[in-house]
Protein backbone atom coordinates (compact mmCIF):
# COMPACT_ATOMS: atom_id res chain seq x y z
CA UNK A 1 0.00 0.00 0.00
CA UNK A 2 1.32 3.20 -0.81
CA UNK A 3 2.00 6.26 1.55
CA UNK A 4 -0.37 8.61 1.44
CA UNK A 5 0.51 12.11 2.92
CA UNK A 6 -2.02 13.44 5.77
CA UNK A 7 -3.17 16.85 5.08
CA UNK A 8 -2.07 18.53 8.54
CA UNK A 9 -4.52 21.27 9.34
CA UNK A 10 -4.11 23.70 12.54
CA UNK A 11 -6.82 24.56 14.44
CA UNK A 12 -5.44 28.18 14.86
CA UNK A 13 -3.98 30.67 12.48
CA UNK A 14 -2.18 33.98 13.49
CA UNK A 15 -2.84 37.07 11.64
CA UNK A 16 0.40 37.37 10.40
CA UNK A 17 -0.37 33.44 9.06
CA UNK A 18 -4.07 34.54 7.82
CA UNK A 19 -2.76 37.95 6.20
CA UNK A 20 -0.12 35.67 4.25
CA UNK A 21 -2.49 33.63 3.06
CA UNK A 22 -4.44 36.39 1.35
CA UNK A 23 -1.52 38.74 0.77
CA UNK A 24 -2.98 41.38 2.44
CA UNK A 25 -2.23 44.02 5.04
CA UNK A 26 -3.02 42.74 9.10
CA UNK A 27 -5.03 45.97 8.87
CA UNK A 28 -7.82 44.85 6.33
CA UNK A 29 -8.38 41.61 8.00
CA UNK A 30 -8.51 43.65 11.48
CA UNK A 31 -11.29 46.37 9.66
CA UNK A 32 -13.41 43.50 8.07
CA UNK A 33 -13.48 41.50 11.61
CA UNK A 34 -14.95 44.82 12.82
CA UNK A 35 -17.09 45.17 9.23
CA UNK A 36 -18.37 41.39 9.40
CA UNK A 37 -20.19 39.73 12.21
CA UNK A 38 -19.32 36.59 10.80
CA UNK A 39 -15.68 36.91 11.69
CA UNK A 40 -15.00 36.13 15.45
CA UNK A 41 -11.56 35.32 16.10
CA UNK A 42 -10.61 34.18 19.41
CA UNK A 43 -8.56 36.91 21.67
CA UNK A 44 -6.15 35.54 24.34
CA UNK A 45 -5.00 38.03 27.18
CA UNK A 46 -2.58 40.03 24.97
CA UNK A 47 -4.88 40.68 22.60
CA UNK A 48 -3.29 38.35 19.60
CA UNK A 49 -6.23 37.24 17.59
CA UNK A 50 -6.70 33.50 16.70
CA UNK A 51 -8.16 32.68 13.53
CA UNK A 52 -10.09 28.93 13.04
CA UNK A 53 -10.47 27.51 9.78
CA UNK A 54 -14.16 28.48 9.83
CA UNK A 55 -13.06 32.04 10.15
CA UNK A 56 -10.54 31.53 7.21
CA UNK A 57 -13.46 29.96 4.97
CA UNK A 58 -15.48 33.29 5.90
CA UNK A 59 -12.63 35.69 5.06
CA UNK A 60 -12.43 33.96 1.51
CA UNK A 61 -16.05 34.22 1.15
CA UNK A 62 -15.97 38.22 1.91
CA UNK A 63 -12.60 38.47 -0.64
CA UNK A 64 -14.51 36.92 -3.64
CA UNK A 65 -17.44 39.31 -2.62
CA UNK A 66 -15.46 42.29 -2.52
CA UNK A 67 -13.10 41.63 -4.83
CA UNK A 68 -13.85 39.20 -7.43
CA UNK A 69 -17.56 40.33 -7.65
CA UNK A 70 -17.18 43.68 -7.07
CA UNK A 71 -19.98 44.10 -3.66
CA UNK A 72 -19.30 47.24 -1.46
CA UNK A 73 -18.37 46.53 2.26
CA UNK A 74 -22.55 47.15 2.61
CA UNK A 75 -23.40 45.15 -0.13
CA UNK A 76 -21.07 41.95 0.69
CA UNK A 77 -22.01 42.22 4.47
CA UNK A 78 -26.28 42.25 3.45
CA UNK A 79 -25.43 39.53 1.10
CA UNK A 80 -23.51 37.42 3.89
CA UNK A 81 -26.48 38.01 6.01
CA UNK A 82 -29.34 36.48 3.83
CA UNK A 83 -27.26 33.72 1.79
CA UNK A 84 -24.56 32.54 4.05
CA UNK A 85 -25.06 28.72 3.71
CA UNK A 86 -25.56 29.39 -0.17
CA UNK A 87 -22.17 31.35 0.00
CA UNK A 88 -20.13 28.49 1.49
CA UNK A 89 -21.50 26.76 -1.24
CA UNK A 90 -20.40 28.38 -4.09
CA UNK A 91 -16.98 28.66 -2.08
CA UNK A 92 -16.37 25.48 -2.00
CA UNK A 93 -16.98 24.92 -5.68
CA UNK A 94 -14.90 27.69 -6.68
CA UNK A 95 -11.89 26.07 -4.16
CA UNK A 96 -12.25 22.52 -5.87
CA UNK A 97 -12.52 24.14 -9.30
CA UNK A 98 -8.97 26.09 -8.57
CA UNK A 99 -7.31 22.69 -7.05
CA UNK A 100 -8.63 21.17 -10.35
CA UNK A 101 -7.13 23.90 -12.55
CA UNK A 102 -3.81 23.56 -10.25
CA UNK A 103 -3.28 20.25 -10.73
CA UNK A 104 -4.03 20.47 -14.84
CA UNK A 105 -1.69 22.51 -15.34
CA UNK A 106 0.97 20.76 -13.12
CA UNK A 107 -0.02 17.62 -15.55
CA UNK A 108 0.88 19.90 -18.56
CA UNK A 109 3.83 20.91 -17.29
CA UNK A 110 5.34 17.73 -16.89
CA UNK A 111 4.06 16.72 -20.38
Amino acid sequence: MPYKEHEISKMYYTMGEVAAIFDVNQSLIRFYEKEFDVLQPKKNKKGNRYFTPEDIEHLRIIFHLVRDKGYTINGAREHLKKNMDESKDHQRVIDSLESIKKFLLEVREQL
